[in-house]
């Protein structure tokens, strides 16, 4: 199986770079994990269907697969990111109908 392409979402890259490096490390292997088996993760539901998710001890990255790209859309603590996922999600879609 070939590898996909990987892309981080700004607010994605940003959680990772204020990791500690143990921390960042353990999150830059699962995804390059990600890249060669994107069917490692676990399906999200309700709100956040359509995307997965992979554990890195306390911390989830979240994920969504679009053909040969997979976009880590979250990268956080078990205890917050998939809320605050939630809120940035609908606050993105809400800008988006107000520009139309």
């Amino acid at each position: 199986m070939a590898s996909l392409e990987v892309r981080l979402s700004p607010e994605s890259g940003e959680a990772s770079r204020t990791l500690h490096p143990d921390a960042k490390r353990k999150v830059r292997a699962a995804i390059d994990a990600i890249a060669v088996d994107p069917s490692l993760g676990d399906d999200l539901i309700d709100e956040l269907e359509g995307m997965r998710r992979i554990r890195v001890g306390r911390l989830r990255v979240i994920y969504r697969i679009s053909g040969r790209i997979s976009e880590v859309l979250a990268v956080g603590r078990r205890a917050t990111i998939y809320v605050d996922l939630a809120v940035r999600l609908r606050r993105d879609r809400a800008m988006r109908r107000r520009a139309r």
